[in-house]
């Protein structure tokens, strides 16, 4: 039976592959990072696009919040304008729902309202609405059902709206996506591109340790005295 032998050659032989898949992601972060510092900061932000207007909430002849909640307990009650008109966003043990502060009917946020609210107080063409159960990788920081609105414009944005509260939740355009590839290869979380707190970037930083032992090791094997005799050979003929 052959006894498995930890040899120099070993040890160079994995350092050598694992240095150059290690040199590889160096290269694509130093990559991925330039180019992520490159981009305009602005428009990966999302703060020049649609769909980011605050608008002043009217709140003449508006509708008594007790005569709606009849004095059902709630946790939370805000008046809020919802595509230029006044609502009620009603939290209690059922959830959270809008209430039109006129009428004191239940707010549906459907897709005609997710539209009206995605080009409230900007004049963009949109080019299509989808209902999203869960939130996709564009935004992923939110929670719940949403709506998304499709604009037509020059970044190709997308504003999402929530499909509980009516709220925007965030517009990504195409310097955004272009950021967030980026930021993918940046980070190595090619799942939910959210951090760099993940396994498998524990396992590259556990590798990088490696490397550096072995490379310390090595450098002890790779080297013998008569590679020095240059050194006392010089000296000697200065003597």
């Amino acid at each position: 039976m052959t006894r498995f032998r930890l040899s120099p050659l070993l040890f160079r032989r994995i350092h050598k592959w694992v240095g150059l898949i290690l040199g590889l992601q160096f290269v694509l972060w130093a990559l991925s990072g330039s180019m992520m510092a490159l981009l305009d900061s602005g428009k990966v932000g999302g703060h020049d696009g649609p769909a980011m207007h605050a608008m002043p909430v009217a709140t003449a002849g508006l509708v008594d919040p007790a005569a709606i909640l009849r004095g059902r307990p709630v946790s939370a009650l805000a008046l809020r304008d919802v595509a230029g008109r006044p609502a009620y966003e009603v939290t209690d043990a059922a959830g959270t729902r809008l209430i039109d502060a006129v009428t004191g009917r239940r707010l549906a946020v459907d897709g005609p309202l997710a539209v009206a609210i995605a080009t409230h107080g900007v004049s963009t063409a949109v080019a299509g609405v989808t209902l999203l159960a869960r939130p996709n990788l564009e935004a992923r920081d939110h929670d719940g059902a949403m709506w998304r609105v499709d604009l037509h414009d020059a970044e190709h944005s997308s504003a999402y709206i929530s499909a509980t509260t009516g709220r925007h939740l965030v517009t990504r355009g195409d310097t955004w996506r272009t950021w967030d590839f980026f930021w993918m290869l940046h980070n190595m979380d090619y799942v939910n591109r959210s951090s760099f707190n993940h396994p498998l970037i524990v396992v590259v930083a556990f590798g990088i340790l490696w490397l550096s032992g072995t490379g310390f090791y090595l450098l002890f094997k790779s080297f013998r005295r008569t590679d020095f005799r240059w050194i006392i050979r010089r000296r000697k003929a200065r003597v």
